[in-house]
C-alpha cells in the first residue's frame, strides 16, 4: 500500500514508519518539535535499514550493516531512500540503500539479511557493572555537576526517541573537566516507549541509538568535549548476533583504541540485561581540535550550538 502521510512523526515507531512511494522507494521524516542544526546520523541509518528490511522476506533477519555518512542532512527536509535489491540467495539477502535530499546523496548503506542457522557459539562476557537500577541517570550526573543536561540529549528524548539512559561512568562532557581518562564509557540504554514485536523495529531502534554520543569516547584521553572539537561520523558498522528488545535494558560498552590524523575509531559491544552479547558496533569519525587551548568561557548559546552538532553535523569534511 502506498502511503500519503505528510504529518511529522511524534514517536520512534513513527520515525521508522516510512512512507512507501514506490516498490523500492521510501520517504522518511524527522520528528516534531524544535529541530537540531543537523540531521541525526542514527536516524538516517535506522530509517535506511527499515527501508531495506521492508524489501526482504520476514523470515530473514538483519545480521550486519555498513554505512557511510556522506553529507550533513537537513532535518527540515524529508529523506528519500532508494533500495537496490543486490541479491537474494538461498540463505542470504543483500540490499544497498541510498539516502537522498534535494537531489544530493547524503547517506549510503549496505545491509545483509540471513535465515537462522546452527553453528558454534561463544561470546566475550559482559563486563562487571552495576545493574541499571543502581546507576545514575544522565540527569543525575549533570545535576551533580551543576549543569543542565546536554541540549542534544534533551532534543533527542523530547521528540526523536524517548529513552532512559543510565551512565555507569561519568559522561564525557563532564569527565573532560577532570582531565584525561581512559577512552571507555559504559551506558545502560533502553526505549522508554514500548515497541511492537516486529524484530526489525528493535534492530532499527538499536541502529538509531548506536550513533548517539559514540564518537565522544575518543575525546576522553585528551580532556576535551564536543564544545572544543569538530566531530562527524564518517562510516558506521553494526553486527547483530542475537535477538533482543530495544525497550529492554541494553549495556553499551564503548572504547576508542586509536585516534590519529584527524580520525578516531570507536568500538562497542552491546549486551542485554541477561549478559548476552547481542550486537557489536564500530565507527570511524572525523575528530579535529584547535591547535591552541580552547577558551572555556563560552556563552550558553555557543554551548548549545556546539552540543547540537552531534553526528553528521560537522562542517565540510
Amino acid at each position: 500500500m502506498i502511503s500519503t502521510r505528510h504529518q511529522r512523526p511524534t514517536t520512534l515507531v513513527g520515525v521508522l514508519d516510512l512512507e512507501r512511494l514506490d516498490v523500492d522507494i521510501f520517504r522518511g521524516w524527522s520528528s516534531h518539535g524544535e529541530l537540531p542544526v543537523r540531521l541525526f546520523g542514527g536516524q538516517v541509518a535506522g530509517q535506511a535499514l527499515i527501508a531495506a528490511g521492508r524489501t526482504v522476506e520476514p523470515a530473514r533477519s538483519v545480521h550486519s550493516l555498513h554505512a557511510y555518512f556522506l553529507r550533513p542532512g537537513d532535518p527540515a527536509v524529508p529523506v528519500i531512500y532508494l533500495v537496490d535489491r543486490i541479491r537474494d540467495g538461498g540463505s542470504y539477502s543483500t540490499r544497498r540503500v541510498v539516502g537522498v535530499q534535494l537531489g544530493e546523496t547524503i547517506f549510503q548503506l549496505s545491509a545483509s539479511f540471513h535465515l537462522p542457522a546452527q553453528g558454534p557459539t561463544h561470546a566475550e562476557p559482559m563486563p562487571l557493572v552495576p545493574p541499571p537500577d543502581q546507576v545514575r541517570t544522565l540527569e543525575d550526573w549533570y545535576a551533580d555537576a551543576g549543569a543542565a543536561s546536554a541540549p542534544w540529549m534533551q532534543w533527542f528524548r523530547a521528540g526523536q526517541f524517548r529513552t532512559e539512559v543510565r551512565c555507569v561512568d561519568e559522561p564525557p562532557a563532564l569527565a573532560a573537566e577532570r582531565g584525561p581518562r581512559p577512552a571507555r564509557q559504559r551506558v545502560w540504554f533502553r526505549s522508554a516507549e514500548p515497541l511492537p514485536d516486529d524484530p526489525l523495529v528493535h534492530v532499527c531502534a538499536l541502529t538509531y541509538a548506536s550513533d548517539l554520543d559514540l564518537l565522544s569516547t575518543a575525546l576522553l584521553p585528551h580532556g576535551r568535549t564536543t564544545r572544543d572539537a569538530s566531530m562527524a561520523s564518517l562510516d558506521h558498522a553494526v553486527w547483530f548476533h542475537r535477538p533482543f528488545r530495544a525497550d529492554g535494558w541494553l549495556l553499551h560498552d564503548r572504547e576508542s583504541p586509536v585516534a590519529a590524523g584527524g580520525h578516531a575509531l570507536v568500538r562497542a559491544h552491546v549486551y542485554d540485561a541477561d549478559g548476552y552479547l547481542v550486537a557489536s558496533i564500530a565507527q570511524e569519525g572525523l575528530v579535529r581540535t584547535p591547535r591552541r587551548e580552547p577558551d572555556h568561557r563560552v556563552t550558553a548559546e555557543q554551548h548549545v550550538t556546539a552540543e547540537q552538532r552531534g553526528p553528521m553535523s560537522s562542517t565540510s569534511h
